[in-house]
């Protein structure tokens, strides 16, 4: 993959995500027992860039997404908040996923990536409101997060299969046409 190739997927992927966050943010929230409780649906295209990037091309995809977003339609706080979880749901997700595929799946990824953004996120919180009772949320938030872990790594699993179906296709398609 040429620099330029390089530059422009990771221009999409980051702009796939910042529009998924935006109509995420749009939907009412889901989750009547976890109130701020969010799909986390940007991190179908987080999963998707840690395997079919290098890690610092993921990296780069998760700062963009985080900036943008912010600067789309959020506040201070909302960055500081989005920032701590993707932050450490990223970390997450990358050492999980060097365990290799025949020890986890995308799945068991995308489920550590969810629980560790409700968990930099509460971090957060409760640094703000200057007490760590506010951890007490972690077992319901981690509850919504395994549920939504599980759903976008499925989701995230099944785009990837077929973006590379795709991607044989068009490179085959290219080289008939060529002929």
């Amino acid at each position: 993959m040429s620099k330029n190739q390089r530059i422009v997927l990771i221009a999409l992927l980051a702009a796939q995500a910042v529009i998924i966050s935006l109509i995420e943010r749009a939907i009412p929230f889901p989750f009547a027992i976890a109130p701020g409780a969010k799909l986390g649906l940007a991190n179908i295209i987080t999963c998707i860039a840690l395997y079919t990037l290098t890690t610092k091309d993921a990296c780069k995809v998760v700062i963009i997404r985080l900036i943008l977003a912010t600067l789309l339609g959020g506040t201070i706080s909302t960055f500081m908040y989005s920032g701590a979880g993707a932050i450490v749901s990223f970390f997450g997700m990358w050492m999980v996923k060097k365990l290799g595929p025949s020890r986890i799946s995308l799945i068991g990824v995308s489920v550590t990536g969810a629980i560790l953004h409700n968990f930099g996120q509460l971090v957060v919180a409760s640094w703000i409101a200057k007490t760590w009772t506010v951890l007490l949320y972690l077992p319901v938030l981690s509850f919504i997060g395994l549920l939504s872990g599980i759903a976008i790594g499925i989701l995230a699993n099944y785009l990837l299969t077929h973006v590379e179906k795709l991607h044989y296709y068009y490179i085959q398609k290219q080289g008939n046409d060529i002929v």
